[in-house]
């Protein structure tokens, strides 16, 4: 039914301005914010063309999932610029991190570590295929 119709994805964030300077200036991200007063919204354009609607929402949960995965050719140089950024990674019990805080999981072929925006959405950047 949807096949051949254009979609996107959305999440939200309780401080559009600090969103803003995240995705585009930390990760780099083509950000462009479009509306007025309380319907300011952000779309960031992630490679291949893919947009995403960012909105701002004043009771604001932040998500308990990965709301974005950016797969990488070199983990520990993704790692290291967003830690130069001033990006700290997140460590989670229930998997174990090197001390960079990636976890690698040989057998699977996969490295991920995660980190948050400023409105405590997580995010990834990984290596392989889950």
């Amino acid at each position: 039914m949807f096949g051949e119709t254009k979609a996107f994805s959305g999440f939200s964030v309780d401080d559009l301005d600090a969103a803003k300077r995240f995705y585009g200036e930390t990760l780099g991200l083509n950000v462009q914010e479009e509306g007025e007063g309380d319907m300011r919204m952000l779309f960031l354009t992630l490679a291949g063309g893919t947009r995403i609607f960012v909105y701002p929402k004043e009771n604001h949960t932040p998500a308990s999932y990965t709301i974005l995965n950016f797969e990488v050719d070199d983990i520990d140089r993704a790692v290291d610029e967003l830690t130069g950024r001033g990006v700290t990674l997140e460590r989670y019990p229930d998997f174990e991190a090197d001390e960079k805080g990636i976890m690698r999981d040989e057998d699977a072929g996969l490295s991920i570590a995660w980190f948050t925006d400023p409105a405590g959405n997580v995010l990834s950047v990984l290596h392989g295929h889950p």
